[in-house]
């Protein structure tokens, strides 16, 4: 039985409300990963099958951690004739819709063994719609124009209104075509796994009724952040047994401007009247100081469910408020200031973070950090699978499990070379259209082939031959077949190790490629039985969990860079918020489009990630192209008591306190014996 006597009253209260519908108003810092995963234990106690629970977060960092904490409250169960206990589904939006797509989607035309799509892969088949359409020396942004095909798929009713009007004109030109072209690729997006899934839901009702069956208890943690179509596929799970519990924080709701409506969370009562609210408002992380301000910025939103948070942490040391000449100024303070915490109180670089508003911000503050060789981690940063050589030996398996997966083949059909040039593809992308097929269609078409010169001809049919042989290997329903043994003779037979050698000129960063290519292989051989279906799982796993390897390197001794938007779920003993000006933070946008509440949303968000001290700074000029450009502070800094800031310049003319100068040179003193 799980102990529910550990948790405060209202998280008790939370954890014991399991039927019918329910709101956890979950303020910062206040157990909410801990509620949840009490609650899922207590209804498996109270006799609810593990089966019929269903927890759904945003992101796979989210999930993970509540497995894991969820099988550590739950009994150890043997297995029964081979077949694992069965445990509670905890996953994403887009891991659940996969789940049931995989399932499903052929009722919808498309294959079970359907590939999904990152973003470059997308931004392919984004170039190749417009290079049909687009007038000669015609410029326009893909990335544009993809980024408001996203924007239709999960925008709902505000669709229509989003963004420049030529780029949302040109997108709603080409969605169907985009469309088109994934679906002969047998392939999705991120957003179809969504909409296909609500597709199904509408046009076969027996899909529908079996989802529901299965969750008959669905969670949806972070509800803020909740867009129209995730709104619709949980509400089509829930409406009928309403046992729909949400877990959300309208003050952190910072992700208007990717499709999240925060009334979704404000509204629960007219979609559940009855449901009951608990709210979670003692916090387990921040100084009461820290809370004070906080609670005294967000006040000023007007449209918000009342909320204030408290602690038993003690008043802690107050904020620090700092003015700068300019941003290199303000950087090169702000990593004095680590370093000296470091130096004179034995804080590693760990418990520090930087958060600022803008990528662009992070320039001098990485400038300055490597000039006093403090070792740093901008989160944001080039991932791991983002790698020239991983997004090649990617192409390669997709292709492999489909050929007909156009992207894919045309990104590595002449890497290493083998006489399949750009002009080569390029009609051969033309006769793929004019046949409505895919690329490798055309290849194997001799009516196709029949048109190229013969040592085209022959480049063309020895590629053919290549991928047929490889991807028939994949057929066997052998469980012995080692998918990183296929995968190594592939690359081995395609020259692929010897082309890293080859492009890179520095040996060393050749060999770094080569390795990051060996240890991928070795990540292969996961979950599933036959070789395909494994391959299907390591292909899914890496879309669906690009943010593995940012917590990967997040764990070495290291400052924190990252933006306000990046650190929500996050926090750190020491932050340092910087950029506090006007046009920053109110970003410029926000007065024309009306989203100052959100703004100020972010503050509170980037406020309540520190735990002890907080150090907001803001510059009086700010380098953009090279000149130096007049700054004002944020009007959000008015908003802060003054009773808790403490003005920088003030405390460098105060006298020490006597404890608190012997407190420091004993830590001095600890810190070079």
């Amino acid at each position: 039985m799980v102990n529910l006597n550990t948790l405060n009253p209202q998280q008790r209260l939370a954890a014991e409300t399991i039927k019918g519908p329910v709101l956890i108003l979950a303020g910062a810092g206040t157990g909410k990963t801990r509620v949840i995963t009490f609650r899922i234990a207590h209804m498996v106690d109270r006799g609810i099958a593990p089966a019929n629970i269903l927890g759904v977060t945003f992101t796979n960092k989210a999930a993970r951690e509540m497995q894991e904490r969820v099988n550590k409250l739950l009994p150890k169960r043997k297995s029964v004739d081979g077949q694992k206990p069965e445990r509670p589904t905890i996953c994403t939006f887009h891991s659940l819709c996969v789940k049931i797509l995989r399932q499903h989607i052929e009722k919808l035309g498309y294959k079970k063994n359907f590939v999904i799509y990152d973003e470059s892969e997308q931004l392919a088949a984004v170039k190749k719609i417009l290079s049909a359409i687009s007038a000669k020396g015609e410029k326009t942004d893909p990335g544009a124009v993809l980024g408001m095909l996203s924007k239709f798929k999960n925008g709902g009713e505000n669709s229509a209104t989003f963004g420049d009007p030529s780029v949302r004109a040109l997108a709603q030109h080409i969605a169907k075509r985009y469309e088109s072209a994934l679906h002969a690729c047998n392939a999705v997006d991120f957003d179809d796994l969504i909409l296909l899934t609500l597709r199904l839901f509408r046009e076969h009702p027996d899909a529908l009724e079996a989802c529901r069956e299965k969750y008959k208890y669905v969670m949806v943690d972070e509800y803020q952040d909740t867009n129209a179509a995730q709104f619709e596929l949980v509400h089509s799970l829930t409406r009928e047994h309403r046992n729909f519990c949400v877990v959300g924080d309208d003050d952190q709701s910072i992700y208007g401007w990717r499709g999240a409506e925060v009334a979704n969370l404000l509204n629960m009562e007219k979609h559940f009247p009855e449901i009951k609210v608990v709210k979670l408002e003692q916090n387990y992380r921040s100084t009461t100081t820290i809370l004070n301000a906080a609670n005294a910025i967000i006040k000023n939103n007007v449209q918000r469910r009342g909320k204030s948070l408290w602690s038993q942490k003690g008043a802690g040391a107050k904020i620090q408020l700092a003015t700068h000449t300019n941003d290199e100024d303000e950087a090169r303070d702000t990593v004095a200031q680590i370093e000296f915490k470091r130096l004179a109180y034995q804080i590693p670089w760990r418990d520090c973070a930087i958060l600022f508003r803008t990528n662009q911000q992070s320039r001098p503050l990485e400038t300055e950090l490597r000039k006093a060789g403090v070792r740093y981690h901008l989160i944001g940063g080039q991932s791991f699978f983002d790698r020239r050589e991983i997004k090649d030996f990617l192409a390669y398996t997709k292709m492999f499990l489909n050929p007909h997966d156009d992207i894919s083949l045309l990104r590595i059909a002449n890497v290493p070379a083998r006489g399949l040039s750009d002009v080569t593809m390029e009609r051969l992308l033309g006769a793929s259209h004019e046949r409505k097929g895919s690329v490798f269609a055309a290849m194997k078409n001799p009516l196709v082939t029949t048109t190229f010169q013969k040592n085209t001809r022959e480049s063309i049919e020895a590629f053919v031959e290549f991928v047929e042989r490889v991807h028939g290997q994949l057929q066997t329903t052998a469980n012995e077949f080692r998918l990183q043994a296929w995968a190594d003779n592939f690359l081995n037979e395609a020259n692929y190790f010897a082309e890293l050698n080859r492009l890179d000129k520095d040996p060393e960063v050749a060999e770094g490629r080569v390795r990051n290519l060996r240890e991928m292989l070795t990540t292969m051989d996961g979950v599933g039985n036959a070789p395909a279906e494994r391959l299907e799982n390591f292909l899914e796993g890496i879309t669906l969990d690009s943010d593995r390897e940012e917590e990967k390197e997040n764990t070495q001794d290291a400052v924190t860079l990252i933006t306000m938007h990046s650190c929500k779920g996050l926090e750190f003993p020491h932050v340092f918020v910087v950029g506090l000006e006007d046009g920053l933070l109110p970003h410029t946008r926000s007065k024309v489009e009306g989203t100052m509440d959100e703004e100020r949303r972010l503050f509170y968000v980037a406020v309540t990630r520190a735990m002890q001290t907080l150090t907001i700074s803001h510059c009086g000029g700010r380098k953009k192209y090279g000149q130096l450009l007049p700054c004002h502070p944020s009007p959000f800094l008015k908003e802060l008591p003054e009773e808790l800031v403490e003005h920088s310049d003030a405390k460098s003319k105060a006298p020490v306190a006597l404890e608190s100068g012997k407190n420091l040179f004993a830590a001095m003193r600890s810190a070079i014996s």
